[in-house]
């Protein structure tokens, strides 16, 4: 039996946790912009935490289950309705064969991930099923294409006899100044003192310049004269500081190498946060540590992976 799609919105994609083991070739890993938002909506089903979700970008959207099971939401703030009546994002529940998922546009956030128990049954493209409209790759068609109208997702009937929701201090808060921690990486030691305090002094706001490749910002200027660099590998949450001295942040279907100028690179956690901002959030970056970085992605990891 199927998720059968009715309203898709503007960018509903099928997502796991990315596709690894080729960036050596420029494919780029993938996988849900907030990883948070993801784990989290697994988790509440007991589901492995790599199994397959819809990211569903700003929304609506409307499905039909066509068969019972039990599904989770988490994410950003939506109106989500299940038959007419009101759910809360952030729980599991059941649904029965025929019952109609409803989801606004967000309130506060831009990604909703919706899982059903057990994942939806969809083929894998190079050990993954995450989808990257720009390289072609997964999906339902294995060719990178957004989920449709019409579209139905397979999965198997599986009914929890029990409900449950994420502890509010779990739950992130994606309204106001968001606070991004700065890993000191790349170039950070070329860059001069007056554009490292510029960078960690000022606010910088979210442009409507934003995909899953990257986020623009927009603020006072970085200067860095020279901008000519080798090629290198870069990860998520690399900071590129072009000619025009205004931030780029790498989201996860950056490309695999880049030559700007990087003055340092988003932490985990709080990039998941930045993946959830709209145009117009203001951004104000942080020093942070790399060893309580480090130690609080074990952390999470440990959480969500143990048996």
């Amino acid at each position: 039996m199927t998720l059968r799609i009715k309203q898709a919105g503007a960018l509903s994609l099928i997502q796991d946790l990315g596709r690894f083991g080729f960036q050596d070739v420029g494919v780029t890993s993938g996988g849900p912009m907030d990883n948070h938002a993801f784990y989290w909506t697994n988790r509440l089903l007991d589901n492995p935490p790599n199994a397959s979700q819809i990211e569903i970008t700003m929304g609506p959207f409307v499905a039909v289950f066509e068969q019972s099971t039990t599904f989770s939401l988490c994410g950003a703030e939506v109106v989500a309705k299940l038959n007419n009546q009101i759910i809360s994002n952030w729980y599991s529940w059941v649904a029965k064969s025929g019952d109609v998922l409803t989801l606004s546009f967000p309130k506060t956030g831009l990604r909703t991930y919706l899982a059903v128990a057990g994942g939806f049954d969809v083929p894998k493209m190079l050990g993954s099923t995450s989808t990257v409209v720009r390289d072609h790759f997964g999906g339902i068609t294995q060719q990178g294409d957004k989920l449709r109208d019409g579209d139905a997702l397979p999965y198997q009937p599986n009914v929890s006899s029990y409900c449950r929701g994420v502890l509010k201090q779990f739950i992130p808060d994606y309204a106001g100044t968001i606070k991004i921690g700065v890993l000191p990486t790349y170039q950070f030691d070329q860059f001069d003192e007056k554009a490292i305090n510029t960078f960690f002094s000022q606010v910088y706001t979210v442009t409507p310049l934003i995909d899953r490749m990257g986020y623009r910002l927009e603020g006072a200027t970085i200067n860095f004269p020279q901008q000519h660099f080798i090629s290198e590998g870069i990860v998520p949450g690399s900071i590129q500081i072009p000619a025009n001295g205004q931030p780029i942040v790498l989201m996860r279907d950056r490309q695999t190498i880049g030559g700007y100028p990087k003055i340092g690179c988003v932490c985990n956690r709080d990039l998941n946060l930045l993946a959830q901002a709209t145009p117009g959030t203001k951004i104000q970056f942080f020093l942070q540590d790399l060893f309580e970085a480090e130690a609080e992605l074990q952390q999470e990891q440990h959480y969500f992976y143990r048996v």
